[in-house]
């Protein structure tokens, strides 16, 4: 069988994002408007926490659209910002226990010598769950990676003797009492002015990430429930806040960057593969064909994938342009996510949404589209004078896990949240100047 050509994916990287230098600016001025910045809270999950790379880190914490927000937040009265840091100088850690990635240099027999997200060490730093609350805390920010709606108001969170996955480490070492503590609860004890909301990726994106495999979408009624129940003890200590809704994650490079047709091939390559599959659901074709993906309900349990699947960021690389996976042999179902399982996504985040929006309307809070500004960011956007845009590695928007933001990333969104707070409360703050920021960093 002739060699199959599949589209490059992170051979050859060499786009970057360059931050041109500007000389230093006068501190802009600030109009609170009808604003109270005294204490400023943040409630959400990874990107709110400065989840980036895979992992939790410090450089991702100080670059957290929440931390930028409270930045320009200070130019108008705000007060201080706490945040339960890492150690500048550990590896960082993710869900899987790994530590963060970085763009490195490899070589293989196959595909010769090229740039790839690689974890910086063997493994991530656990000690990073120990508690910092003593030292640190009490903190402003309650991002919590891993976090979904239900989460936030549930007391013990942070509990290590509930047992593994029925308590989130990520919340054990910033919680004021691990057992008792919710993040809604913490958050309630700063005695808030200001409070900002950006929660419901988690109910769908950790079903999204496993293809499926795993965990499960949270239903409407018990995100609804949670988020009532959220704003409304919010709101009863502070009236002022700002929600944003959920992306379509469907639309971040995890899902986009490897095409769902991206197997190439010529005629001999396709009537080789014809053979191998026959009686089975899969044909090929000179040109652009769907990868062959593993799905128990099609003729001999495998067919094309199709328009509107998703091979996932995931799927080993080297496997796809040198082992046949996904030509000669099927894709796993956990490296794929269906048009079934797609749709059910789209189903509950547009209804997240409307909730979102409704509860955002209802309080008379500020209300952030990060959904809309996600989907314009697709085909490339220029914010002074940078070129930004969803692609992996190159697009500068995205962190190397292909869901979490880049401090420039962050930056544009902690504008996003700026422009809709001003234009709730007829407030003044300054945007963040989004040249200050970098994308992904290249050796």
């Amino acid at each position: 069988m002739k060699k199959i050509f599949t589209r490059t994916l992170y051979i050859a990287i060499c786009i970057s994002v360059v931050v041109a230098c500007k000389p230093k600016l006068e501190t802009p001025s600030a109009d609170k408007g009808s604003l109270d910045l005294t204490t400023y809270v943040a409630i959400g999950n990874s990107i709110t926490a400065g989840y980036a790379d895979n992992a939790l880190y410090r450089k991702g914490q100080e670059n957290s659209y929440a931390k930028l927000l409270a930045e320009q937040f200070q130019l108008a009265g705000g007060g201080t910002f706490k945040i339960p840091y890492i150690d500048p100088n550990s590896v960082g850690i993710g869900s899987s226990g790994n530590a963060r990635y970085a763009l490195t240099t490899i070589t293989d027999a196959c595909q010769g010598t090229y740039l790839t997200p690689q974890p910086v060490a063997g493994s991530g730093d656990a000690t990073i769950f120990a508690s910092v609350y003593a030292a640190q805390g009490p903190f402003n920010s309650f991002g919590v990676p891993g976090a979904k709606s239900f989460h936030v108001p549930f007391a013990g969170y942070g509990n290590t003797a509930n047992g593994a996955g029925n308590y989130n480490p990520f919340f054990t070492r910033m919680a004021a009492d691990p057992v008792a503590s919710s993040m809604l609860t913490d958050a309630l004890a700063r005695n808030p002015t200001f409070f900002s909301l950006f929660i419901g990726n988690n109910d769908v994106l950790l079903y999204a990430l496993s293809g499926g495999a795993q965990d499960a979408i949270t239903p409407t009624g018990t995100f609804n429930a949670s988020i009532d129940g959220i704003i409304n003890a919010l709101v009863g200590v502070s009236p002022q806040g700002v929600i944003a809704n959920v992306p379509d994650i469907t639309s971040l490079p995890y899902f986009t960057t490897i095409p769902y047709n991206g197997l190439v091939i010529d005629a001999t390559t396709a009537a080789n593969l014809n053979a191998l599959h026959s009686g089975s659901d899969a044909t090929f074709h000179a040109g652009a064909n769907g990868f062959l993906i593993a799905d128990a309900s099609a003729t001999g349990g495998k067919r094309n994938a199709v328009e509107g699947e998703f091979i996932l960021l995931t799927t080993p690389q080297n496997s796809i342009k040198c082992a046949g996976l996904g030509s000669a042999t099927p894709m796993a179902t956990q490296y794929v996510l269906t048009a079934t399982e797609a749709d059910a996504i789209k189903t509950a985040t547009d209804a997240y949404n409307t909730k979102l929006k409704a509860v955002a309307d209802l309080k008379g809070l500020a209300f952030v589209d990060a959904n809309a500004f996600l989907k314009s960011a697709i085909t490339g956007l220029t914010f002074d004078g940078i070129d930004v845009s969803t692609a992996f590695v190159s697009g500068g928007a995205f962190s190397l896990d292909g869901v979490h933001l880049t401090p420039l990333g962050n930056a544009l969104l902690a504008n996003e949240f700026i422009r809709s707070i001003n234009a709730q409360y007829g407030s003044g703050i300054p945007l963040v100047d989004v040249t200050k920021y970098h994308g992904v960093i290249f050796p």
